[in-house]
């Protein structure tokens, strides 16, 4: 039974230099309504009534949405009684009262679009808001009542030095968030940085030093390393993402959105005139097969800290993991990227720096 939905709301009212997601900078109020109403129709078309556990609003920037659309969103879904109901927000577009509204409409976690406290990096990078924002952002989310507020940071930055890096983490601990998520900077063929790359950025070697003082630093304040890139405390992990993780089934709505159903991964249209002429079909489906489902939980799972469970693998695939995977584990083992835990395999932190690479032996 599919027991979480995403959500992509693809408006911005600026595209980030390093952004490569499906996001538009150039429209209208009508464009935002008339877009809501689409995403309303293909809600009515799939979605099969069951309680959510997770439901997330991702984008672009959902926060541009009012939120009497917002309403007629949540309106569509049933919820279990403790779902966990998340919304992106970028510092620009809110404000305390937008803010208490939407706890009011049922969001009970708030991810907050900071990537740097560095006024003059958030410049280069294309950001509408400064640090001062993010910190207010912050503070006005909790005086609301939010209790789970997560911050998104970049590392790999141009003219970020580790210092920098470990100064923002620094401050968005004192702010008291209970979950922060760190990526490195990708420079992707669609983004704006790709046609004219920055100066002084950080190299590889670089960003695995800021990745490697990240996880000490955060672990240091009391943050639990769950996943690659995500931390929390108090235990607000993002069980949205936790059911990604977990090859959970999920809804996935609006242009570009991603889906995963009765066993078929499915694609929205990426292109926004063809997803609102075509919100009832797919740009692309496809039907997990046992081999392709094995590969994902391995995939998956081993993002997580916690690593995989090789006797619930080998109950479901009817395989033995061990001996199936023998030389790919002795390797990894050998040179100490992957450890054995007490039910299976995990990454150790230098594992995650090259977990592309260990993924791909095993595919």
């Amino acid at each position: 039974m599919t027991q979480s939905a995403y959500i992509h709301i693809p408006f911005c009212l600026n595209k980030c230099n390093y952004c490569s997601f499906v996001s538009y900078d150039c429209f209208q109020k009508s464009d935002i309504e008339n877009y809501v109403q689409i995403l309303l129709k293909e809600i009515d078309y799939y979605y099969k009534n069951e309680h959510l556990k997770t439901l997330y609003l991702g984008g672009g920037t959902p926060s541009l949405l009012d939120t009497d659309s917002l309403k007629k969103i949540i309106d569509k879904f049933y919820f279990e009684n403790n779902a966990e109901i998340t919304i992106e927000v970028n510092p620009e577009t809110v404000d305390f009262d937008y803010l208490l509204k939407l706890k009011k409409l049922g969001f009970n976690r708030v991810s907050i679009g900071v990537q740097t406290f560095n006024d003059n990096i958030l410049k280069i990078i294309g950001r509408v808001h400064d640090s001062k924002t993010a910190i207010d952002t912050v503070d006005s989310a909790q005086k609301v009542g939010f209790e789970n507020i997560s911050t998104d940071f970049i590392y790999g930055l141009p003219n970020q030095t580790l210092n920098d890096f470990l100064k923002d983490l620094e401050t968005a601990v004192k702010t008291g968030v209970e979950h922060i998520s760190l990526y490195g900077l990708k420079i992707e063929e669609n983004c704006k940085f790709y046609k004219s790359l920055p100066k002084n950025l950080p190299n590889d070697d670089c960003q695995a030093d800021m990745y490697l003082a990240a996880i000490d630093f955060l672990q240091s304040k009391g943050y639990k390393h769950y996943e690659i890139s995500n931390f929390c405390k108090d235990g607000k992990f993002s069980r949205h993402n936790l059911n990604y993780w977990k090859c959970g089934e999920y809804y996935g709505f609006g242009v570009s959105a991603h889906g995963y159903t009765d066993g078929c991964r499915y694609a929205n249209f990426s292109d926004l005139k063809k997803y609102i002429q075509n919100f009832f079909e797919k740009e692309s489906m496809h039907m997990m097969d046992k081999k392709e489902k094995l590969e994902e939980t391995i995939f998956l799972g081993l993002r997580c800290c916690e690593g995989i469970n090789i006797q619930q693998i080998n109950k479901t695939f009817d395989i033995d993991f061990e001996k199936a995977y023998k030389n790919v584990l002795e390797k990894y083992l050998n040179t100490g990227h992957i450890i054995k835990t007490d039910s299976g395999y995990a990454f150790s932190k230098k594992g995650f720096l090259l977990s592309n690479i260990i993924l791909a032996d095993f595919l």
